[in-house]
């Protein structure tokens, strides 16, 4: 089962890749691939918030909070309105942006 966000959260994964966070499932996959060295408290609160909001304890949107909070702190947070358009103008298949 898969909690999908109201809306998604972008964040760096490496010096040039963007990743699409849509859902809880991708948020707890992505603090379970955080390096260890770099785990801190924010990491804790937002690891253990996703995993209460899994077990059914708090609501998704807690989940989304804590997520964007760690990203923020990490300053891997994307703004959406710079990513979207990427998005948008992209063709599928090929790669290549339209103008």
């Amino acid at each position: 089962m898969s909690f999908y966000f109201e809306s998604p959260i972008f964040v760096k994964d490496g010096s040039r890749i963007v990743r699409e966070i849509a859902s809880l499932d991708d948020a707890i996959e992505f603090l379970d691939n955080w390096p260890e060295a770099h785990r801190d408290l924010i990491y804790e609160t937002a690891w253990r918030t996703c995993c209460e909001v899994f077990d059914g304890h708090k609501p998704l949107s807690v989940a989304h909070s804590a997520f964007e909070g760690f990203a923020r702190k990490a300053k891997i947070l994307e703004d959406p309105a710079s990513v979207m358009p990427w998005i948008i103008n992209s063709k599928s298949g090929g790669g290549l942006m339209t103008a």
